[in-house]
């Protein structure tokens, strides 16, 4: 397939992040079109167009949109999940640097057609220059009658905030940003009830991605039929696809959805020099990795699940032969347990103990014993935590086994298990590292 660039379209100019670069290309036309519409037909028409949300969990964009309670007499919110943190992801923060004004624009036309006045946006504070880039936009947007009171004539007021997160991985689980941005310390809560129906301040909130909010300008001004046109039936559209790891030329490539791994790899430059591929991560550390026999398996949410992975961020990391399966894996556990808020039993506790157990294998002194209580453990997490962050915790060893078993095997030592010391083994670790 050929690239398609939408949203990078114009990536490659001076002033591309500007109110004059944007509207140079016909920025801001398609909120006049949606001006236009009832706001319940702009959202029939993300609907229509398939627009499935970009942050990992593929949810429909318009369903989610429709989920909102009209009449209800509460304010309503949208909020933009800029929080990307997953590791292996890196769409957003590019899209934020190079383009913020299709997110604004994508905000406004949002949050007129789910009849929201107020727009958070929250984004990772360890990205400062994105924070200061979106933050000028919005500035423009102002300046230029584009927020604020009665936009464009329309009689529509919205006013945006961009807030800084504490970078937190928590908050990228949407009711943890919610508690984060009404400033108590950011932890999922309890679902139902929904954030359509009680989010922000106990009121109806959409919350969505920076890619799936930046899609909706280009959706409402070529219509749903076009961006059908791209993709699957049930994976439609065009996606920014950001290729990481030991390739030649690692870079951001939008193309349509049911794209495959082996095109991404060759736009990629392919693997670097003198090496092979070894396994791939289709969409951040948190969904099972595939091996080379997975390069030709469309880029589709049914296809990548199909093949016993997930699309996730649709961020692929690439690995050659140089990389250990365990050490890997070890280190993405490393992180979740970090990151764990330590509100669940499970992944607070089965973080700690699979880091553990994993480490014990990557120093050469587990046994195939530690093996099954890793799989039990995570067994116990998945489906157990009280948000996603425990099933990606519980997804990269049952997923690296799949494939990898013999290897993961090497790490395994026929000594009694009381012959483990915890601190060489720590040492070992870090020197491994």
């Amino acid at each position: 397939m050929p690239l398609t660039p939408v949203l990078s379209a114009h990536w490659d100019e001076a002033d591309s992040y500007t109110l004059d670069g944007y509207r140079r290309h016909g920025g801001y036309d398609a909120l006049a079109l949606a001006f236009a519409k009832q706001p319940d037909d702009v959202i029939q028409l993300v609907k229509d167009s398939g627009l499935r949300g970009r942050g990992g969990a593929g949810f429909p964009t318009g369903m989610k949109w429709g989920f909102v309670p009209q009449g209800d007499g509460k304010p309503h919110y949208l909020v933009v999940n800029a929080d990307e943190s997953e590791p292996g992801a890196c769409k957003d923060v590019p899209l934020m640097l190079a383009n913020p004004h299709s997110l604004v624009e994508g905000v406004v036309i949002a949050s007129y057609a789910i009849r929201a006045n107020h727009a958070f946006i929250y984004i990772r504070g360890e990205v400062p220059h994105a924070i200061r880039r979106v933050a000028s936009a919005v500035r423009e947007a102002y300046a230029a009658g584009l927020l604020g009171q009665n936009i464009l004539g329309s009689g529509f007021d919205l006013e945006v905030t961009v807030h800084a997160g504490a970078g937190a991985y928590i908050c990228g689980e949407e009711t943890a940003l919610l508690d984060s941005l009404e400033g108590f310390r950011g932890q999922p809560r309890l679902k139902p009830p929904f954030p359509a129906v009680a989010g922000l301040y106990a009121s109806p909130t959409v919350v969505n991605n920076v890619e799936t909010i930046a899609s909706v300008p280009s959706i409402v001004t070529n219509g749903a039929d076009w961006y059908t046109s791209y993709g699957s039936e049930k994976s439609p559209g065009v996606k920014l696809f950001a290729v990481s790891g030991h390739v030649e030329r690692p870079g951001i490539f939008e193309a349509p959805m049911g794209t495959t791994m082996r095109e991404l790899l060759e736009w990629a430059g392919g693997m670097r020099k003198g090496h092979r591929l070894k396994f791939w991560v289709p969409g951040g550390s948190s969904v099972p990795l595939l091996t080379e026999e997975h390069l030709d398996v469309p880029y589709t949410y049914e296809d990548i699940a199909a093949a016993g992975s997930m699309l996730g961020t649709g961020t692929p990391m690439v690995f050659d032969e140089t990389t250990s399966v365990t050490r890997a894996v070890t280190r993405w556990l490393e992180f979740y347990k970090h990151e764990s808020c330590g509100k669940c039993t499970p992944c607070r506790e089965g973080t700690y103990w699979l880091v553990d157990l994993l480490r014990r294998l990557e120093s050469g002194v587990g046994s195939d014993d530690d093996i099954t209580r890793i799989n039990e453990v995570s067994a116990q997490i998945a489906g157990r935590s009280f948000c996603a962050l425990g099933d990606a915790a519980a997804t990269p060893f049952p997923g690296a086994m799949k494939y990898f078993a013999d290897e993961i095997a090497l790490g395994t030592h026929t000594a009694a298990s009381d012959l483990y010391d915890p601190v060489a083994a720590t040492v070992l670790a870090g020197v491994n590292a």
